[in-house]
């Protein structure tokens, strides 16, 4: 099969178009035809020898967490999934081969049924960046009614979920985002967008129960301005790693809670999602999408920053 590999860490021209074994279908696992696959930050992240990079077994190395595709293949007759099926869902990289590829072997808790309102292209752009809002804005923060919750980075993969999520379930939501995206916010149920690049936030707001904090201290100690928002013994929910080293123990100190959150596959998590995007309640916005042969490409303007919702490969020859 057709994969885009990579055969050392590197810049994104480490990327490359390989013929590669398709993955032999095991136990419980679905075999998927992929017709698209996201490209998430942390894709680029282990292409350039960080992220998850210490954990791969070797090279070459198929990177890609999201996939959208057909079953071809199931474990028994009496499966949930039939072939046919249109589905989408998470790999589990390093601990296997990612979804930049024409087929995956997936574990059954890691696949779902695709949105029936989207397609296999738009769904690709879902799972990884759903689930981590997921995580952090309905496990953690437990959002609710009346509930005052701050979003950095609203407008990105995450965020633009993280938003959606939040006013869905009542909370009353404040994001940061640049000016071409303000308007765009409020559309997905911010109540108030702060536009960071004029704009100090902190100065805008306080009081908040809780901050989703996407950013970190990468970019003008965000992170640690967030405190400042915060009504005492707030949360701060705090990704991607690395973003923000110490930010427990000086969270602490300004009397607020933290956590990291960490994503995982989960099938169930998904299946919610989906109704939620079927009954028109939750949407994808997908930003630009590229040829499998022009991963490269996508990662650049990843890494460039700025992109709206998120970034689709197409990979397969099946209707998108």
């Amino acid at each position: 099969m057709r994969a885009s590999v990579i055969t050392a860490f590197g810049e994104p021209e480490a990327l490359s178009i390989a013929e590669v074994p398709t993955p032999q279908r095991v136990n419980a696992e679905v075999l998927v035809k992929v017709a698209a696959a996201g490209v998430n930050p942390l894709d680029a992240k282990t292409r350039a020898g960080r992220g998850v990079s210490s954990a791969l077994t070797g090279f070459p190395a198929i990177l890609g967490y999201d996939f959208a595709g057909v079953v071809v293949e199931t474990p028994y007759a009496g499966h949930p999934l039939n072939v046919g099926d249109e589905v989408y869902g998470m790999m589990s990289v390093p601990r296997g081969d990612g979804s930049y590829a024409e087929y995956v072997s997936v574990p059954t808790l890691q696949v779902a049924r695709k949105p029936k309102t989207l397609s296999l292209t738009e769904a690709a752009g879902v799972p990884l960046a759903a689930l981590t809002a997921w995580g952090m804005v309905v496990d953690l923060a437990k959002a609710h009614e009346g509930q005052r919750m701050l979003i950095h980075a609203a407008a990105g993969g995450v965020g633009h979920f993280a938003v959606q999520f939040a006013a869905y379930f009542g909370a009353r939501v404040t994001a940061t985002g640049s000016t071409r995206n303000q308007s765009w916010l409020r559309e997905l149920g911010a109540a108030t967008v702060i536009d960071y690049s004029a704009t100090a936030f902190e100065s805008q707001v306080s009081d908040v129960d809780v901050v989703i904090d996407l950013i970190g201290n990468t970019s003008a100690d965000t992170g640690s301005r967030s405190l400042r928002t915060l009504r005492p013994g707030g949360l701060i929910i705090n990704a991607p790693t690395g973003s923000w080293d110490g930010f427990e123990a000086e969270a602490s100190a300004a009397g607020m809670r933290a956590t990291a959150y960490k994503v995982a596959p989960d099938a169930s998590t998904l299946a919610v999602i989906s109704r939620l995007i079927d009954s028109g309640d939750v949407r994808v916005h997908i930003d630009e999408i590229y040829p499998l042969s022009e991963a490269a490409e996508a990662h650049r303007a990843l890494e460039r920053g700025h992109t709206r919702g998120k970034l689709v490969l197409q990979v397969g020859g099946l209707p998108f």
